[in-house]
């Protein structure tokens, strides 16, 4: 570990792709089923990585001239882990981690944005929230970060502990227990174990968890951990502290902002400010304004409960004409189609058109088609789709783009 961390503080950062190597850069040679960055370790260093770890002992033998740049571990992943570990504790800084079925990217921002008025902060950037995401987050962090934001994705139980156990964060945000990853967790009580580890790891080092009292599930898990230290807030403290961000369902992620802000000593005055400068992107709760429309943009991922709130949201929002375009909800296995046809039952009525994505939908509409109301169209792919707007464009209408990521809804933005 001292060879490996000397390693990466003489570099200029870590980097796992050989494509994006840069001068000085520690490159770590990962692999998977399809790839193995052990091959590219030697073409790493000729682009002027000033290091690269290997798992592979052949590249090392067979490349003597490298032999000191050239850091043979075990295994590149888990070395990778260690080193963020290791960087974390040498830090010594409180991290606060997010995690939760939905709302995650949003809270992170929020959570960020407000801490950065006090403190130099330092948090995962787009979605490196994973097993190699978050090393990556931590090992980003500098000797001038005063407090570190890291966000935990997680589809299956034991990930969450896994993500704790290399930032070790003090401080906790579950957003909420939804049906996401049904599938690998194994479905709803797998759900609230695998997102409990966040808790399991607060509670067993003392750290503290920021709960909104309103969610009877979080606080009934805080409750399961007598000695987890939980700060408690309303989610009416967002009252009064304006967004860029549509839908009521982010008042949850603003209140969080607003508690871990008033805990850290932010003053109300530069929580608002910080709130009110996030403008949310990458499709996620954006309004957007077209030409011909106002969209609803929130088509980067998607699971039953976020697909009812932001159904919810619509139906609140006034508009004369309302269009939906739902995509698939995926890696939900055998609660799919309930979950489907649940989601269909809920959207009939709320919109003049219906317009949906993928074979799940199709599938639940030819099992309660007959009960809906609605017109519906239906297209297997957003392909499909895509060619049906444009001889039949949608102008003039409130439209929600919802569905999950591997569905690309925003392909359509433009057609509308």
């Amino acid at each position: 570990m001292e060879r490996l961390y000397t390693a990466f503080t003489n570099s200029t950062g870590v980097i796992t792709d050989s494509r994006k190597i840069e001068v000085g850069a520690l490159f770590f040679a990962l692999h998977g089923a399809s790839f193995d960055g052990n091959n590219y370790a030697i073409a790493a260093l000729e682009q002027g990585a000033s290091a690269a770890v290997i798992d592979r002992k052949d590249i090392l033998e067979n490349n003597p001239d490298y032999a000191e740049q050239l850091l043979l571990v075990e295994d590149t992943l888990q070395a990778l882990q260690a080193l963020a570990r290791e960087h974390r504790r040498r830090l010594a800084i409180p991290i606060v981690a997010i995690a939760g079925s939905n709302g995650k990217t949003t809270t992170k921002e929020l959570v960020s944005r407000v801490l950065a008025e006090k403190f130099e902060v330092s948090t995962t950037k787009g979605n490196l929230n994973n097993h190699i995401g978050v090393p990556l987050t931590l090992l980003a962090m500098s000797n001038e970060t005063e407090f570190g934001v890291v966000e935990m994705g997680a589809s299956a139980q034991g990930e969450i502990a896994l993500l704790c156990s290399i930032a070790e964060p003090n401080y906790g945000i579950l957003t909420n227990i939804g049906l996401s990853h049904l599938e690998g967790f194994g479905g709803v009580e797998g759900i609230r174990k695998g997102k409990g580890e966040l808790f399991d790891h607060l509670n067993e080092i003392g750290g503290r968890a920021f709960i909104p009292e309103e969610d009877a599930t979080l606080c009934a898990m805080a409750a399961e951990r007598e000695d987890l230290a939980v700060e408690y807030y309303s989610r009416a403290i967002a009252e009064g502290f304006k967004s860029n961000l549509t839908g009521d369902y982010n008042r949850f992620n603003i209140a969080a902002a607003v508690e871990v802000g008033r805990y850290f000593g932010v003053a109300d005055e530069r929580i608002a400010e910080a709130i009110l400068s996030f403008s949310p992107d990458n499709n996620r709760s954006q309004a957007v304004k077209t030409e011909r429309n106002l969209l609803v943009v929130d088509c980067y991922n998607a699971n039953p409960s976020s697909m009812e709130v932001a159904l919810d949201n619509i139906a609140t929002m006034e508009a004369e004409h309302k269009v939906l375009i739902l995509g698939d909800m995926l890696e939900l296995g055998e609660w799919s189609e309930e979950a489907h046809i649940n989601i269909l039952r809920k959207a009939d009525g709320i919109a003049n058109r219906i317009i949906l994505v993928g074979k799940e939908f199709a599938k639940a509409h030819t099992i309660v088609g007959e009960e809906l109301e609605s017109e519906y169209a239906l297209y297997p792919t957003t392909a499909e789709a895509l060619a049906a707007l444009d001889k039949e464009p949608i102008n003039g209408c409130l439209v929600l783009l919802k569905g999950s990521r591997g569905i690309k809804l925003e392909v359509l933005i433009d057609k509308l």
